[in-house]
């Protein structure tokens, strides 16, 4: 627990540097923000382009598949804020210059996490938030307690879902040292997937992102709790309520993996 404290606290202060950074340039930042507000708008606009020529997408109209791109998006935003910076770890792996955080009296992990956190990281959860609002204003979905509870619970589990994909994926590069497409291909590939309705995938696709690379958890069963739709692969509807279990496994699981990875790092030897 002492560990964890400490690690929040440095997060917590090196972050706050790279945002007094970031607002010392005010302009800069509202333009950053707005262009990748911008440039992840662009997928949903790919969405409505497609509807503009069909009615439903795989049985889902546009409303329902709204809300599947806001969730995921939203929950995408979260993680990459706080742990996007995790893809980096390669570069530093090669260079030694992950050498000079080990000598610092702070855990590894809260360094690398929060170095050049980039504040403009929210232009992609507004935009996930903007897109999750409408399909909750359109939808007529018959609301009652736990499907209100099933929202939040949907993008804070997501966004850890997420997390521990960014910290497994940079333990990888401690043995790959240039995978960080290798770790993209799950986390930025992992959320353009999840915006589109599990009906349009092959059933083998939804069971490898079910059973072995939990995604599915991130918003397909909550959101087909809420939207009263038939769980992809004949699952219980109980599995609903299990991201907030299978996020704290995947933490518990990627926790691990860097611990091991960073216990075989042996520097560049330069």
């Amino acid at each position: 627990m002492g560990n964890a404290a400490d690690g929040i606290r440095a997060y917590r202060l090196i972050a706050g540097m790279w945002i007094r950074s970031t607002l010392a340039y005010r302009a800069s930042f509202a333009m950053t923000a707005l262009a990748n507000f911008v440039a992840t708008g662009l997928d949903f606009v790919a969405i409505l382009l497609m509807f503009s020529h069909v009615d439903a997408l795989g049985g889902y109209s546009l409303p329902e598949v709204a809300l599947l791109y806001g969730a995921s998006g939203a929950a995408f935003g979260l993680a990459d804020l706080t742990m996007g910076s995790m893809d980096r770890l390669g570069r530093r792996v090669r260079d030694g210059t992950l050498d000079t955080l080990l000598v610092r009296p702070v855990p590894v992990l809260a360094q690398v996490a929060a170095d050049r956190f980039a504040l403009r990281r929210l232009g992609r959860i507004t935009q996930g938030l903007l897109v999750l609002g409408y399909a909750l204003l359109t939808l007529d979905i018959h609301w009652t307690p736990l499907r209100v509870l099933m929202i939040p619970l949907m993008l804070l589990s997501g966004g850890a879902i997420f997390a521990a994909l960014f910290v497994a994926g940079a333990a990888f590069q401690f043995v790959a040292q240039d995978a960080s497409e290798v770790q993209n291909s799950f986390t930025y590939g992992g959320v353009t997937m999840l915006q589109y309705p599990p009906t349009v995938f092959a059933k083998d696709m939804v069971r490898g992102v079910t059973f072995v690379v939990p995604l599915a958890f991130v918003n397909w069963l909550p959101a087909m709790y809420v939207l009263d739709r038939p769980y992809p692969l004949d699952l219980p509807t109980w599995l609903a309520f299990g991201p907030p279990v299978v996020a704290v496994g995947c933490c518990a699981l990627a926790g691990a993996a860097w611990r091991a990875g960073l216990r075989s790092y042996r520097s560049t030897g330069s």
